[in-house]
């Protein structure tokens, strides 16, 4: 489809996809409907191995619009508008490709949901981090309760949420919420770098792995161990499998296929 919200490209099976609503910070709500989409159309393209999520602009996603948010809104109305929110962060979840976010500048409420939601974050120097929800009487949405409660643990996740205060992304690194920061110049670079060695990797392992640890945060180490058992005969039966392990006796890189 044509998109007008985002620009995305496919090149050496890695999809940039941009937000590209700077007039409003790339407010989730202007992007969501493409966003989804275009990761709709991922889930079922052979092409692309992994992808590289950012924003166009000064800001990643700047979340909820909030001059839309002017009166309130019927709580009916509300909790249809949120799910169809969710799925977004739902698709992003269960695609069996990795996702990496190339923070490029504010993330803040839900935009720091959708970065959250990725495998990998990135930062550029000059971005942060915001959990402004509790500065408009908003709850903190888009499971961002969760990401931040099992990432940093419930006494760092209330201080975020409950003071809504600025973080650096060095500060976000140093609290474990992002795996790296970068200049402001090589964001994409890096970005591209790591998606690059992602995309050459083992397609249905990674995915099988990406699978896993989400689950893990809701099931017990016996339902862990069903289906890494259950997973680990299906990499068996792969093709990429077998060309690792020849690979690695052979002493060679492998060339994986994702198959």
């Amino acid at each position: 489809m044509a998109y007008k919200s985002i620009v995305t490209t496919v090149e050496n099976k890695i999809c940039l996809i941009k937000m590209n609503r700077q007039e409003t910070r790339n407010a989730i709500s202007d992007v969501l409907e493409e966003l989804k989409e275009r990761f709709r159309e991922i889930e079922n393209d052979n092409q692309v191995k992994a992808v590289i999520l950012t924003g166009e602009g000064k800001a990643f996603s700047a979340g909820g619009n909030v001059k839309n948010m002017k009166g309130g809104r019927d709580a009916i109305d509300m909790r249809i508008r949120m799910k169809a929110s969710q799925e977004l962060v739902q698709l992003m979840l269960n695609l069996e490709k990795p996702i990496i976010a190339a923070v490029n500048g504010a993330a803040a409420g839900a935009g720091v949901s959708l970065a959250l939601a990725c495998d990998l974050v990135i930062a550029a120097n000059s971005a942060f981090f915001i959990q402004s929800f509790i500065k408009i009487g908003a709850l903190p949405d888009l499971g961002i309760i969760h990401f931040l409660t099992q990432l940093v643990g419930p006494l760092r996740a209330k201080e975020l949420m409950l003071l809504g205060e600025k973080i650096t992304s060095e500060q976000a690194l140093q609290l474990g919420l992002i795996n790296e920061v970068v200049s402001d110049g090589s964001l994409l670079d890096r970005s591209y770098a790591v998606a690059a060695k992602l995309a050459e990797g083992p397609g249905i392992a990674i995915g099988l792995t990406k699978k896993l640890v989400h689950r893990s945060a809701n099931i017990n180490l016996d339902e862990i161990l069903e289906l890494e058992a259950f997973g680990q005969g299906l990499c068996f039966q792969s093709e990429d499998l077998i060309e690792g392990v020849d690979a690695f006796l052979e002493k060679r890189s492998p060339q994986f296929n994702g198959r």
